[in-house]
């Protein structure tokens, strides 16, 4: 670890993440159910899925771009997670689904603090993979402990989904208290107009992003559409939930080990390791149709995360010169762009038949394998 607060701002801004995600990941998975309960079909989902990733990826490169052209990122951080928690309140008290589309839409305003943040953990340490990667697992614990919480408070207590998601963002209010206590690395205020910045940056960046804008075309957001798939399945909603939750415990428990592994042989080998199980996953959802083999299938999905989210973000931290904030707001925006796209043909493609989509899917990661092999990674 280097530079001011090292580990110590890691392990805060991963309390942040934590506390924030038990909020919002005991609302992510009920939220399908209660888009449908509202009249909602697929392409509901499939809109609010990629309405939530696109928007939030936009917002983050304002906010990495902002935060580039003040020089500071904890103020963005702060307001950003102060913003989810309220649009989170707003969502507790919707009664349509189209009004539960908007909230949770522009509540990924919030969003704008993930590059900063992002920038901080870079200047934190110089081995990126295990700095994101650590951060991952504790955003993911959060999950973890958020599923769990709803699954108690809808079996146990037979809560209504409004009331699970109003104290979901009474918890998420919480997240804001560990930023007070980070500690960030002055830098010097870069001027550049947020079109300038993106022109300069590193052409293997570039190549890299476009890489990462065809996998997301494919993992949009889909463990949505198998959540109603384990649903259908099983005529539950605690099933769906509780695989959730061991999605989540893959993500969080393998996030640490792949990030100090792609610092050990590089992004590239590691990232090749996840596109390709997730293309062989795609082809495995097509042919299954009971649910034990399905979860399985599920389970494993979480490696895929944790195998590509942090190392990508690793990567680009790598690449990017002094316009770090800008370089990460620009992956995430792509990506999120990607998203938007994803998620409306998913929902399209849900609602004539599922096999469709998992078929659409594995021809994308196929894809994304492919580009992967011309991409040019630096020397760790």
């Amino acid at each position: 670890m280097k530079k001011k607060g090292g580990f110590r701002n890691i392990f805060l801004l991963g309390t942040s993440s934590l506390l924030n995600d038990i909020g919002s990941e005991a609302i992510n998975p009920l939220v399908p159910f209660y888009l449908t309960a509202l009249g909602g079909t697929g392409v509901a989902v499939g809109l609010m899925g990629g309405l939530r990733e696109g928007l939030a990826s936009l917002f983050k490169l304002l906010g990495g771009w902002l935060s580039d052209r003040v020089g500071k990122r904890k103020p963005f951080v702060f307001i950003g997670y102060l913003i989810s928690t309220l649009f989170r309140f707003l969502v507790s008290i919707a009664n349509s689904w189209p009004a539960v589309v908007s909230f949770l839409a522009v509540e990924r305003f919030g969003k704008s603090r993930d590059a900063p943040r992002d920038v901080i953990i870079t200047q934190s340490t110089n081995h990126h993979g295990h700095g994101f990667g650590f951060h991952e697992a504790m955003d993911r614990t959060g999950a973890i402990l958020g599923t769990l919480l709803a699954i108690f408070l809808f079996w146990k207590f037979n809560f209504e989904i409004k009331n699970i998601i109003l104290i979901a963002a009474g918890i998420s209010l919480l997240s804001v208290i560990p930023i007070f206590f980070v500690k960030e690395k002055k830098t010097k205020p870069l001027r550049k107009n947020i079109f300038k910045g993106i022109k300069d940056l590193n052409a293997k960046l570039k190549y890299f992003i476009f890489v990462t804008f065809i996998f997301a075309l494919g993992n949009f957001g889909l463990y949505l559409f198998l959540l109603l798939r384990v649903k259908e399945i099983s005529g539950n909603i605690i099933i769906p939930l509780v695989i959730y939750a061991i999605f989540n415990l893959f993500y969080a428990v393998f996030s640490v080990p792949f990030g100090n592994l792609s610092d050990k042989i590089g992004r590239k080998k590691v990232l090749f390791i996840g596109y390709i199980l997730f293309f062989f996953l795609s082809l495995s959802f097509i042919f299954v149709n009971s649910i034990l083999p399905l979860g399985i299938l599920f389970i494993v999905y979480g490696l895929v995360y944790a195998i590509t989210q942090s190392n990508q973000k690793a990567f680009v931290s790598d690449l990017s010169g002094k316009m770090k904030g800008t370089a990460i707001g620009f992956y995430y925006s792509v990506t999120g762009i990607a998203a938007i796209v994803g998620g409306l043909i998913a929902g399209i493609l849900w609602d004539v038949n599922h096999l469709f989509l998992f078929g659409y899917t594995s021809v994308i990661a196929l894809v994304s394998v492919l580009l992967l092999i011309f991409v040019k990674s630096k020397k760790i």
